[in-house]
């Protein structure tokens, strides 16, 4: 008889505080990257050049490849920020099939047979949103600005089709990053439609600007908290959602590693080779690249561990 281990559960209860995956999105100019600007600490992952009117930290992005990178980075806790946003969704989609085109040596994605070339540009875009995830593993806020677009839809429960906003992506993709996000923000002008004497419809207002968090048939959006279907455009209508994650220690991180490891390298080089973290010949600097980011993000706290241990 074949016995099997059962493995022990570790079953907790309560809400648990983590940092949040958001995305804002809505038509042109209604305040997407401004509202972002006011999330906690944030650096921008400026892929369309959008934030030269915002007194913001920013990595300009050119290439798929340079957004990997950027965001692995970031992902190491060591720099301070409490949010990356990245503008846009929409655009970094745009550097994700132009890659895939230039690997594939194609000019259109339509070029490859049944539809596999969306496919295979959403597989990448669904890896994408795993990297992101090692951001919000390190208690960083991720905030995803989208531009809308709008799309003709036929629900199976209705008679006729109609219009509604969705994000601008491909219709792969789409789906992904709204099953991915915790909350989906949908940001419009409020516009009254009202009769005139004539009895035609006129639109009336159109400044004030709102931010709508749950679901209807004119746009997409979705909210795991409990906040109002319709909210003022602003910071302070969201801010609660972003207390109580522990915030990445980062203020070791602004000098480099060398300068904490170089002075202890006999010591940290020996406690590296007993924990087989290294090989016979190898020094600190040759550490696997994920305990390298954990150093990296508390070198003093490894430093104590390290020589306590000694």
């Amino acid at each position: 008889m074949t016995r099997i281990k059962i493995m022990k559960l570790n079953i907790v209860t309560g809400k648990l505080q983590r940092a949040q995956r958001v995305c804002f999105y809505g038509v042109e100019s209604v305040g997407k990257t401004t509202l972002a600007a006011k999330m906690p600490q944030p650096v921008f992952l400026d892929v369309e050049k959008g934030t030269a009117h915002l007194d913001v930290p920013r990595q300009e992005i050119g290439s798929w490849a340079e957004l990997l990178e950027v965001v692995r980075e970031l992902a190491s806790g060591s720099y301070g920020y409490k949010t990356v946003v990245l503008d846009s969704i929409d655009w970094a989609e745009r550097l994700c099939i132009e890659d895939l085109k230039a690997e594939k040596k194609i000019k259109s994605l339509e070029e490859i047979p049944y539809g596999k070339g969306f496919t295979m540009a959403s597989e990448r875009m669904a890896r994408f949103l795993n990297d992101l995830d090692r951001l919000i593993d390190a208690g960083i806020h991720v905030v995803l600005i989208g531009h809308a677009q709008v799309k003709r839809v036929e629900p199976p429960d209705q008679v006729q089709a109609y219009d509604r906003y969705e994000l601008k992506l491909i219709k792969q993709t789409g789906p992904l990053v709204k099953e991915w996000v915790d909350h989906l923000f949908f940001l419009n002008f409020k516009t009254r439609i009202v009769e005139s004497e004539s009895g035609k419809a006129k639109g009336r207002g159109g400044k004030e600007r709102v931010l709508f968090t749950t679901h209807a048939a004119a746009y997409d959006a979705k909210t795991r908290s409990e906040l109002a279907d319709e909210l003022p455009l602003e910071f302070a209508s969201i801010s609660s959602l972003f207390g109580g994650v522990k915030a990445p220690v980062a203020a070791a991180a602004a000098e480099p590693l060398e300068t904490f490891l170089e002075p202890h390298a006999e010591v940290v080089n020996a406690w590296l080779l007993a924990k087989g973290k290294i090989s016979e010949g190898q020094t600190w600097r040759d550490m696997p690249p994920a305990l390298r980011d954990q150093v990296s993000a508390r070198p003093q706290d490894f430093l104590k561990a390290v020589t306590k241990a000694a």
